[in-house]
């Protein structure tokens, strides 16, 4: 009998690891806090269940949270206990952010389908433009021209890529959020009315 439980509990892990993708927008809480704590990626430490926090050193950090709420301005939920957005934050003082980095960290906490459906959607917003950029400049107001984001819709989910830039030119802070393509036209006039 317990070689039939190893054999079962081997082809679990088989089936397990070769889909990284788990935790998803749209997933339970349950199906979700499941997933981060056997993400080989994310390593929970004991008691982090829906933000998993890392820290080399105070300039090097990495935050992964699963949230019940949308991204942008607070909404209620219709379910409490469906996921609907997962936001992944750098910042690294030391090395910088690019898109290319978030883009390399989505596909090694989600695996290829994920980072394929990223790659191949289409960008609904970018952001700022260079209208807003120089009236930024114009109004002293630096943190609004500081901020370079996309919007993306792909046929699994929505996208939201965004890095903060210093007036150098420097990025040390990105983040890239993976959220129900449902909330994309309310995530989309927040950021075009801000």
């Amino acid at each position: 009998m317990k070689g039939v439980q190893l054999g079962v509990w081997a082809i679990v892990m088989l089936v397990v690891g070769a889909n990284p993708v788990g935790a998803l927008p749209g997933q339970t809480t349950d199906e979700a806090a499941a997933w981060i704590q056997a993400n080989p990626t994310l390593r929970p430490r004991t008691g982090e269940k829906f933000l998993v926090t890392k820290s080399d050193s105070a300039a090097q950090r990495f935050t992964f949270e699963a949230s019940l709420l949308p991204p942008g301005r607070i909404k209620s939920s219709p379910n409490a206990r469906i996921i609907r957005s997962e936001k992944l934050t750098l910042f690294d003082v030391q090395n910088g952010v690019t898109q290319n980095r978030l883009q390399e960290s989505l596909r090694a906490i989600y695996g290829l389908e994920i980072f394929q459906d990223f790659d191949r959607a289409q960008p609904i917003y970018t952001y700022p433009s260079e209208a807003t950029i120089q009236q930024a400049i114009a109004q002293g107001n630096p943190l609004v021209a500081a901020l370079q984001g996309e919007l993306r819709r792909g046929k699994l989910y929505a996208y939201w890529l965004e890095v903060a830039q210093t007036p150098e030119g420097l990025a040390y802070s990105g983040r890239v959020t993976v959220f129900l393509r449902a909330d994309l036209d309310k995530i989309e006039a927040e950021l075009r009315n801000r």
